[in-house]
Formats: C-alpha cells, structure tokens, sequence
C-alpha cells in the first residue's frame, strides 16, 4: 500500500468514525429531547447509523481489535436509547447513563473532527 492509499484509508475511516459518531449522539439526544425526536425521524436516523455503521465495520475489518471496540460502544449506545425510551426505573437510570455518553462521544467526535482537519490540510497540500 502506497503512502497516497493509506492517506486516503485513514481519511475515509475517520470521516466515517466521525460520522457514525454523530449519528449515535444524535440517538442519544432523542432521549433527552423531544425536540430532537421531531427533528429527525426515527426511520431516517436508524438508516443511516445502520449503514456508516456496515461501512465502518467493513472499513475496520483489517483491525479485529479496534473493529471490536467500536461494535461493542454502537451495542452499549442502542441499548442505552432503547432503555431510555422503557419506563420506570430503567429509564431514570439509563437517562444518567445517556448523559456521560454523550459528553464521551462528543469529545471523541471533537477529537476525531480535528484529526480529520489535519488529514485534509496534509493531503490538500497546506
């Protein structure tokens, strides 16, 4: 693999980290606000986590490792939306568990953003 390939590799598999990242903040943010839950339709929203989250996988599937880590953070997300969205105590616990994962996927999201910025400025050139 030459260096412009794996420029390349790294730039698409950030941009879709960033990407499935976004769409599992936004999962969570339906959780805790109804005006997210109006603003993008539920069928929409699962659509597109279900395929970044395909294409990331697929991506990934040269590191079984980190491959792993990110499936099991997209499972312990959904369960979390879904747990949010049960009644009772399950919800009042899950809707803390939803607020510290979101803070960690906004930081890995910001993280993640300004690698992509780097990658584009050093495969633009400047």
């Amino acid at each position: 693999m030459n260096a412009l390939t794996a420029a390349h590799s790294c730039l698409d598999i950030t941009e879709t980290l960033v990407r499935l990242y976004v769409f599992l903040s936004q999962n969570l943010d339906r959780c805790l606000n109804e005006a997210a839950r109006a603003t993008y339709p539920e069928h929409e929203l699962q659509a597109h986590l279900a395929s970044t989250r395909a294409e990331l996988m697929e991506m990934l599937s040269v590191n079984g490792v980190v491959k792993e880590k990110v499936e099991q953070e997209c499972i312990r997300v959904l369960a979390l939306s879904a747990a949010c969205f049960a009644g009772g105590a399950r919800q009042t616990a899950a809707v803390e568990a939803v607020k510290e994962e979101r803070v960690a996927l906004k930081h890995k999201t910001m993280a993640l953003s300004d690698l992509l910025a780097v990658f584009r400025a050093a495969g633009s050139g400047g």
